[in-house]
């Protein structure tokens, strides 16, 4: 299994977090059998993200730092990191622990349960107990609204950050996502809902960590702006459509 985690400017957390993941994945292994390998993708960090990352790499050989030069967004280091991935699960994570490790043994369990292609935390799952602002609530439940008449994509939640695939999923509808930042997650599961993949949604547990929100009144913008891009692309141009080699 790989797990592939992308952080820009985490200086400050990243040590801790990395080697609390592999803390949780040693405990895991122990108890499922499973081999696992993290892939830290450092998105163009202007900080000390790399070599805080490095020294986490130096105490445990399943760790592999990968660096780019220049920020490209989360879906694009994302995109980056599976080149470097051997697992046959894919698993990608936040770096600032949000939505905690502890939870992937359970999407494994849900994936292999209900026979599905990918499975994803929902922040609207009944069961899910979540802790983040009232502001961005309201944004997701405004972003939710606007995907779902767009795309009648039968999801509660594109965008949490905790998600599981099937390497071949990914084999197949990565090399067709184009948006590198803002609406990544949305086209990952647009296309792998098109390509006839199964969905499953599984309940998270999600903490909010940031003393303040990152998203911008741009962010915003520039989320909108991908969003239509996906629907000309996916409703107008056909591009999801064609082979890819």
């Amino acid at each position: 299994m790989s797990i592939i985690i992308p952080a820009w400017n985490e200086g400050k957390i990243v040590y801790d977090n990395l080697q609390h993941v592999e803390d949780v994945f040693n405990e895991f292994l122990y108890n499922s059998g499973f081999s696992y390998e993290i892939i830290m993708v450092d998105d163009g960090s202007i900080d000390n993200t790399y070599n805080q990352a490095l020294r986490a790499a130096k105490k445990n050989g399943r760790i592999r730092i990968v660096h780019r030069e220049e920020n490209g967004g989360k879906g694009s280091a994302l995109k980056f990191g599976f080149k470097f991935c051997s697992g046959r699960f894919v698993a990608f994570m936040d770096a600032d622990l949000d939505l905690h490790p502890k939870q992937i043994p359970w999407f494994i369990d849900h994936m292999k349960k209900h026979d599905a292609d990918v499975t994803i935390g929902s922040k609207r799952h009944p069961l899910s107990k979540v802790n983040y602002p009232f502001s961005r609530k309201v944004l997701s439940q405004a972003y939710h609204i606007l995907t779902r008449i767009l795309f009648r994509l039968n999801l509660s939640d594109t965008q949490a950050g905790l998600k599981l695939f099937k390497r071949e999923v990914l084999e197949d509808i990565l090399p067709r996502v184009l948006c590198k930042k803002y609406a990544f997650d949305l086209e990952l599961l647009v296309n792998a809902n098109h390509r006839g993949h199964k969905i499953s949604e599984i309940p998270i547990e999600l903490n909010w960590q940031r003393s303040q929100s990152r998203l911008t009144l741009r962010d915003i913008w520039n989320l909108l702006l991908d969003t239509a891009a996906i629907f000309y692309r996916l409703k107008i141009v056909k591009h999801y459509d064609r082979v890819k080699k």
